[in-house]
This record gives structure tokens, sequence and C-alpha cells, in this order.
């Protein structure tokens, strides 16, 4: 699987590299800034991409953009986006379109395990959230909230499931039977309107019902 890295911290840069390739993957190339970025990614086509929110030259969105970017060009494009902190309105953003997207907090990268098999992931087409921004989200004030119907159980259910853990894992992680985690499952597809099969990415939308209420806050202008 060939990566595209775009991260302006140097060694930081270097550390993913490495990482990746004692996992496996090819590394085509490591980008400071953006414009470096886009002349690797017409230069070597990637199969997936790793990008900082932030990158030179305004430090401020250029990554996210160019997630946006690439996601338009070329619809499901899988892109990994890191963050040094929570930012709601960017992950809401990135959550408007659930094919091969994650977005993981750096503080996520030192467990090489859980990193690879999130990148892996979302080349795959799946989705890889960070635990903590699904806490964040789910846990925010809300003015009509959508998630008001799910028990505890399922809400923590649902958590794990943006979190982009299949069934095994999350009956594994909770302690629950086969049967129980289906049963959960199918019940927050119900509360939440969500039917239909559709794409099969139901799970996503569960997440996206509470993302687009109105409860979490839009990104920053700049």
């Amino acid at each position: 699987m060939r990566v595209l890295i775009a991260e302006d911290d140097a060694l930081l840069r270097q550390g993913l590299v490495l990482l990746l390739e004692t996992e496996g993957f090819e590394v085509v190339g490591a980008a400071r800034e953006i414009t470096e970025f886009w002349s690797l990614f017409e230069a070597h086509r990637p199969d997936v991409a790793v990008l900082d929110v932030r990158l030179p030259p305004g430090l401020r969105r250029e990554g996210l953009e160019a997630a946006a970017r690439l996601r338009e060009r070329s619809p499901g494009f899988p892109v990994l986006v890191l963050s040094a902190h929570v930012e709601d309105g960017y992950a809401a953003e990135l959550l408007a379109d659930s094919r091969g997207i994650g977005y993981l907090l750096k503080d996520r990268i030192g467990d090489v395990a859980e990193f690879a098999d999130a990148l892996r992931r979302v080349a795959g087409g799946g989705v890889a959230l960070d635990p903590e921004v699904v806490s964040h989200l789910l846990s925010g004030p809300t003015r009509r909230d959508p998630l008001g119907s799910l028990t505890p159980r399922e809400l923590e259910v649902l958590g794990l499931m943006a979190e982009g853990h299949d069934n095994t894992r999350i009956r594994e992680l909770l302690g629950l039977s086969t049967p129980a985690v289906g049963k959960h499952i199918g019940s927050i597809f119900a509360k939440l309107g969500l039917t239909q099969e559709g794409s099969g990415h139901r799970r996503v939308q569960a997440v996206l019902a509470y993302l687009r209420s109105g409860s979490a806050p839009a990104a920053p202008s700049v």
C-alpha cells in the first residue's frame, strides 16, 4: 500500500515514515508543506494520504482543505487526518462523507499497531475516529439531541462503532454476546431512523445524526 504523508514537524514526519515502513507500507513521499504535498501527489499517485490538519504556509486548515479537494476529485479517496487537539468542526466536515476517512489525535500515533490498523481500515474504505474525538462529540451540549432515546449501553456501542470497531471487537470490549451486540446496533439504527441498508455506512451515519443535529459547533472561520 502506497502512502503519502504531509506533516510540518520534522521529527514527527520522519517518525511516521519509519513507523509505516516498519509496518509494511510503502511511503512514496513525506511533504513539509502543502505545495510540496501536491507535487508529490501528482508524481506518485498514492493509495492513501496522511495529512496534518494545519500545514505551512498558513498553518490553518491546509491539510483539511487538501483532504476535501482530494475527495472532490476522487470520491472516497482514503485520507487519514491528524490533529494535535480535538476540533469538533473539523471532525464534522470530514464525516460529511463516511467512506475511507479517519481523524486521529497525534498522541494516538504512539501506539504503532493501533495507528497502522487505523490506516489500513481507512485505506480499505472504512472509518477510523479517535476515541477522544468520539467521546468529546457525544458528550457535548445539545439543542436537539437525536441520541436522547438511546440507552446508556447503546451509547457505549455507538461510541465504539464510531471509532471503527467491528461487532466482534465491540463484543470483546463490552463483554457482550454476539446476539446482544447485534440487538443493540439494530436498536440504534431503528431509533435514529437508519432503517435502510443503503451504502452500508449506517454505522457512521449514526454519528452523523448527532453531528448534523446542530450539537457540534461549526468549524472556525479563517
